[in-house]
């Protein structure tokens, strides 16, 4: 009798342990699933600038608003959440993402291979060229290959300033592109780069500024998505590149790029 009360118990502990165990990986999958978080808390949260027109900006009622804004409501509406959005300068953006204060950054970040070493990027849902701005009257400067040894300004590890520097000049750091274009027209720094849909939508603001665009990139840089690699973030990922697939295929994309930069980059073309 007394054994078979020790054999019951142990075999009453051997089933707890074993229920016990499948509820912590239960949990441990779940904790790795940044997605289900996600959708836990019903909030995707976004990281952006907040003054990068037409990406992301105030307008005259101070309401945030953008193409990339407006994307990450159409895709955190695709995963059945609320898009929040956190703004703050560009070089605490990954900062942010990188210690899970943001869960994704929808800010222009265009992919690039130092970028990739660290990034899962999602489906692109953006492509543009880097344009060379100068002021109205300065004619040394006409190729990216003359920035040797020129002062530009820029938001520093941007893709601009890498290009920038890339060329041999000295960037100075900026936040916000009027900030860089006014540097360029008093002549405290010699030229800037920056998207060319940027500086159209600066150009309609501001049709009297004495600048001039004089290089463009041959090819289109692709916008997308960064998220922290690894496996916690693969589901999330599957999510958002079916969301801009879809978003693409309905011609929501198509309709936001023409109502905020005139023209249609949501398209490789």
């Amino acid at each position: 009798m007394k054994k078979r009360i020790i054999g019951l118990l142990m075999a009453f502990a051997l089933a707890n342990s074993v229920l016990l165990a499948g509820c912590g990986n239960a949990g441990s999958s779940k904790n790795d699933d940044l997605l289900a978080q996600i959708q836990d808390k019903g909030k995707l949260v976004i990281a952006m600038e907040g003054q990068w027109a037409p990406w992301t900006y105030h307008n005259e009622n101070g309401d945030l608003v953008g193409y990339d804004t407006e994307v990450g409501m159409a895709i955190a509406e695709k995963l059945g959440v609320e898009a929040e959005f956190v703004e703050g300068e560009w070089d605490g953006l990954f900062a942010g993402l990188d210690n899970g204060r943001y869960d994704v950054i929808i800010n222009g970040v265009e992919i690039t291979e130092e970028r990739s070493e660290k990034y899962d990027f999602s489906t692109p849902y953006a492509y543009i060229r880097t344009a060379l701005l100068v002021s109205g009257d300065n004619d040394d400067i006409r190729t990216f290959e003359d920035l040797s040894g020129k002062n530009t300004s820029n938001s520093l590890g941007s893709t601009y300033a890498d290009l920038a520097e890339h060329y041999g000049a000295k960037v100075q750091n900026v936040d916000t592109l009027s900030e860089t274009v006014d540097m360029v027209t008093s002549g405290r720094v010699d030229a800037t780069l920056n998207a060319e849909v940027s500086f159209y939508d600066y150009f309609a603001e501001h049709p009297d500024a004495n600048v001039k665009i004089v290089a463009l990139t041959d090819d289109a840089s692709h916008v997308s998505i960064p998220l922290r690699k690894g496996k916690e973030t693969e589901n999330l990922k599957a999510e958002i590149d079916k969301a801009i697939e879809e978003l693409s295929a309905d011609g929501t994309l198509s309709a936001l790029s023409k109502k905020y930069f005139g023209s249609d980059i949501s398209k490789a073309e």
